[in-house]
């Protein structure tokens, strides 16, 4: 498959390209999303003075809904925080169940695994500009839900929550993204040459 045909296809994501059919792989790639989801959020440093751990779960669950589109990523993430709050302890820092103060960033990631897998279907994942607004959208979508969350769960004001859940993780997001931005792009033309 050349370079051209991979990007002539619409509605192509990284997952469609696995050489199988069928409903066993989409459940594969569906658990395999959740289980990178929950080795992800064990990826986690709690800052001194911050509520919010930093992790490697907005990463995965941007990555996951761009490579899985957004039926299988939003499946990913659903199971992740299902089982999660079913209480395998494997949410950041090895917790479980649902209502903590950061459980809302679980639900943004959901959200934003299935717009960013959208974007994708739509080849917002193959050219590094691109790649870094979906990147940007996803993350918003994270904040968007995360942020109002953490302020109604431990009666902050909204500007506290967006100083203590939001501001210290923008430069980590911008590098997240930055590797987003050479990652995705760079399989897609590995793809093509191999086609």
């Amino acid at each position: 498959m050349s370079t051209a045909s991979v990007h002539a296809r619409p509605g192509t994501v990284l997952a469609d390209l696995i050489p199988a059919t069928g409903r066993t792989r989409d459940v594969a790639l569906v658990a395999g999303g959740a289980a990178l989801m929950g080795v992800a959020a064990q990826i986690s440093v709690q800052v001194p003075g911050l509520v919010v751990p930093v992790t490697g779960q907005t990463f995965a669950a941007l990555l996951i809904g761009t490579s899985l589109g957004a039926g299988r990523g939003f499946l990913s993430l659903a199971l992740y925080a299902l089982v999660g709050t079913a209480g395998v302890p494997w949410f950041a820092g090895g917790t479980a169940g649902a209502g903590g103060a950061t459980f809302g960033y679980v639900l943004g990631m959901l959200l934003a695994s299935t717009v960013v897998g959208a974007l994708a279907r739509r080849g917002a994942d193959r050219s590094v500009p691109r790649t870094a607004a979906v990147m940007a959208l996803g993350s918003l979508v994270v904040y968007a839900v995360g942020v109002p969350y953490l302020a109604l769960a431990t009666g902050m004001s909204l500007s506290a929550a967006i100083a203590a859940g939001m501001v210290p993780f923008l430069i980590g997001d911008a590098l997240k993204a930055a590797l987003a931005m050479g990652l995705l792009p760079a399989v897609w033309r590995l793809v093509g040459r191999r086609g």
